[in-house]
């Protein structure tokens, strides 16, 4: 587990390099799950600050769901579910304007952890 939401959610992934030296991305999509937990009584602030990114990621190409929502069994945690069409559009997404914005505001939030995890998805079917 990551100590910070900066730890866990802003390190850019590494994309992979052909023997050529160019940048090659798989066409599976990604889902990017976890959760944070914020101090006592400051997960509707982080909630209300959050959105402004939540809103503009979701107009950005490649990105399918983005969401943070409550936990309904803890007072103090949040729940984080992305899923993307590819690495180069979450590559997109990590050096948007609107996550640079985030940088600045994010460490004002009172977040003392995060579990953060990156998906790959080889298959889509029916869940039966």
């Amino acid at each position: 587990m990551r100590n910070t939401l900066d730890d866990a959610l802003i390190d850019p992934p590494t994309p992979l390099v052909d023997r050529l030296g160019r940048l090659q991305y798989g066409a599976r999509m990604l889902i990017i799950a976890g959760h944070l937990t914020t101090r006592p009584g400051a997960r509707n602030a982080f909630l209300e600050a959050v959105q402004v990114m939540v809103d503009a990621t979701l107009e950005e190409p490649g990105c399918q769901e983005y969401a943070f929502t409550p936990d309904p069994r803890n007072d103090d945690r949040i729940l984080l579910y992305e899923l993307w069409d590819d690495q180069e559009s979450l590559n997109g997404h990590f050096v948007s304007e609107h996550m640079e914005q985030w940088k600045q505001v994010q460490p004002t939030l009172d977040v003392v952890g995060a579990d953060i995890k990156k998906y790959t998805i080889s298959e889509v079917g029916p869940v039966r």
